[in-house]
């Protein structure tokens, strides 16, 4: 994506700092992999360009050492049709639809009224992704065009997006660690920074933690890390994404943040000995 990654260099100074050997690798490089006690996944934001190769590297690197987070979690979270087994499992979500890969009509009554939102099922960084009226002939130009390479979501446009962005919960090993909130650009409705947004500290209620541990839950095994974004509705908080392969953590959001997923890397490799 176009942004540096942030992040990584916080982890690495404190696992630095505690005597432990640590480096940043490319996904894809020659590397011996089965040499390292723990590999996390940070920050290789082109796997959907190349997700068969990227997900065959995890099962490899899986059958060898120690993966954060597991290979059939990364599977499972790359899709986004994983929100349809959110709602199967009673967790509130946006309302999404799924259109298959192929699709080359979609009749508009099929489709929310008023705004949606039209983005790929695989994809990072809000890239393809489309608002607009549902019964703009855009919407339905964009669903099929995109349709050729993979299936396609449909959700209605949240509007509280707008003013008060999208709720941002961190979790380490299962635990809260911290969280924020994501807002867009005036006359923005992406929230993420190389489109602008900004992000302040956020106290999480009760409610979003309890929807997020539930929404953590459906998941095809534990994390240890993970990101569960939400936003506002009339009837409360919804799950907006589950990001459980290369999150941005917003470890400068928090003074105790990027201790938390040390130490819980650190607990990997004492499983591994």
């Amino acid at each position: 994506m176009p942004k540096p990654d942030l992040e990584s260099h916080l982890l690495l100074e404190i696992l630095e700092r505690r005597g432990v050997s640590a480096r940043l690798v490319p996904w894809d490089s020659a590397y011996d992999w089965a040499a390292t006690d723990v590999v996390v996944i940070r920050s290789p934001w082109d796997y959907f360009e190349r997700l068969d190769e990227f997900l065959e590297w995890t099962q490899r690197v899986e059958s060898i050492t120690r993966l954060a987070n597991p290979s059939t979690v990364v599977r499972w979270n790359t899709h986004k049709g994983y929100l349809l087994d959110l709602a199967a499992a009673d967790v509130a979500i946006v309302p999404t639809r799924l259109v298959p890969q192929g699709t080359i009509d979609v009749p508009t009554e099929l489709l929310p009224d008023g705004e949606i939102v039209v983005k790929p099922a695989v994809s990072v960084g809000a890239i393809g992704a489309l608002r607009s009226r549902s019964d703009d002939p855009r919407a339905a130009a964009h669903i099929i065009d995109l349709a050729r390479n993979g299936d396609v979501l449909v959700q209605p446009f949240i509007p509280s997006v707008l003013d008060s962005g999208e709720t941002s919960l961190m979790f380490a090993g299962g635990r809260l660690s911290h969280a924020v909130r994501k807002v867009p650009a005036p006359g923005d409705y992406r929230v993420q920074d190389h489109h602008g947004g900004t992000v302040e500290p956020h106290r999480a209620t009760p409610d979003e933690i309890a929807l997020a541990e539930a929404a953590l839950a459906v998941a095809p095994s534990s994390t240890t890390y993970a990101r569960v974004d939400l936003v506002s509705t009339g009837r409360g908080p919804v799950v907006m994404e589950l990001e459980l392969v290369e999150p941005a953590l917003f470890l400068n959001a928090d003074p105790r943040a990027a201790e938390n997923f040390v130490d819980v890397f650190l607990s990997l490799t004492e499983d591994a000995v």
